[in-house]
């Protein structure tokens, strides 16, 4: 888990409450199969501001994967250059899971 979230550290105690309860947020969304069921615990877990802020991110991610440029997506999608480069540094990782992911969901296997 990383400490990004933050504002303050917690201490050695809250970091380990911390890391469990990250573990149990990704088993309950491994666990979840079914669409709705799905949408209901975004629905509960996430506000809608949130929830718009994954979409936009999902949206970034398949601009970059697809090879839009990154002037014209921070323009069409009102981002930050600096939001956009994360994003496209998170996909030239080797390895990386969010450019297999994209990778696996194109025909065409687009390559950045």
């Amino acid at each position: 888990m990383s400490a990004r979230r933050r504002t303050s550290e917690p201490d050695e105690a809250g970091k380990k409450e911390e890391l469990e309860a990250f573990r149990d947020i990704i088993s309950v969304f491994s666990a979840t199969t079914d669409e709705k069921d799905m949408e209901a615990l975004f629905d509960d877990l996430f506000t809608g501001s949130e929830i718009n802020d994954l979409i936009t991110r999902w949206l970034l991610m398949n601009d970059l994967y697809k090879g839009k440029p990154q002037r014209e997506i921070a323009e069409n999608r009102k981002l930050s250059l600096c939001k956009i480069t994360r994003g496209s540094k998170m996909l030239k990782k080797e390895g990386g899971f969010m450019h297999r992911l994209l990778s696996s969901r194109y025909d065409d296997h687009i390559h950045i």
